[in-house]
């Protein structure tokens, strides 16, 4: 593998991921993508074709999959640690929506990307970026419409939640909460505006740009601010 910056990016087999991976590796990171089973995925077929990207496997809602993962990974350090995880659940009023689900929106969109940055953050090496894939529509302030009641719930939950761990980073840490625009995917359906490939062109370059920046910022793919 070559030399480079070196990106672990956790849900990376398709759509949002899968682009990311590939977007890093074109601007010279070398990437390790995981997906959640072990069947062949797209993220394979670019491993096989670029040698900058690698793979691996974890579910990051299974305490003991990111336990493996952790331990696998050694000693290896990563100068970005990338969280890409999202459900959207039924778009119902949360009075129609019963324990089970709302858990599992929560559980895959806030807990589990966190459960992510607490056993992984010690593999980011000094001055580092640790990312979560957020989206706007978990900014409190920007909800003047409703809808998709659960998913908007769980991305706010994620926001405070990184919001506290940031308290506790390490102060040399950039932290940053992304929103990906409205793309084209199963999430976004197929009226959305934007590419894969627009959303993680951008979403690349706002990574790098905030590279070096010690603290927290909720930003999009065309690196504005959002607000919380």
């Amino acid at each position: 593998m070559r030399d480079g910056p070196r990106a672990l990016v956790l849900g990376a087999s398709r759509t949002l991921g899968l682009g990311l991976v590939r977007e890093l590796a074109e601007h010279g990171w070398q990437v390790t993508g995981t997906v959640r089973g072990e069947q062949r995925t797209p993220l394979h077929d670019l491993a096989d074709a670029d040698d900058r990207v690698t793979v691996d496997r974890v579910d990051i809602t299974l305490p003991e999959d990111l336990a493996a993962l952790r331990e696998r990974l050694g000693d290896r350090t990563f100068d970005l640690l990338l969280v890409n995880a999202g459900v959207t659940g039924a778009d119902e009023p949360v009075g129609a929506v019963d324990a089970a689900e709302f858990a599992r929106v929560l559980v895959t969109n806030a807990w589990a990307p966190l459960q992510a940055l607490e056993l992984l953050d010690d593999l980011v090496a000094p001055g580092g970026t640790l990312a979560v894939m957020s989206s706007r529509q978990g900014s409190i302030g920007l909800n003047t419409r409703g809808g998709h009641e659960v998913y908007r719930a769980s991305k706010s939950a994620l926001n405070q939640l990184v919001r506290s761990y940031a308290t506790r980073a390490r102060p040399d840490r950039t932290l940053l909460c992304l929103h990906p625009g409205w793309v084209r995917t199963g999430l976004g359906g197929a009226g959305a505006p934007l590419t894969v490939e627009e959303s993680v062109a951008g979403l690349v370059r706002t990574i790098q740009a905030h590279r070096g920046e010690p603290g927290l910022q909720f930003r999009d793919h065309e690196d504005g601010v959002v607000p919380w």
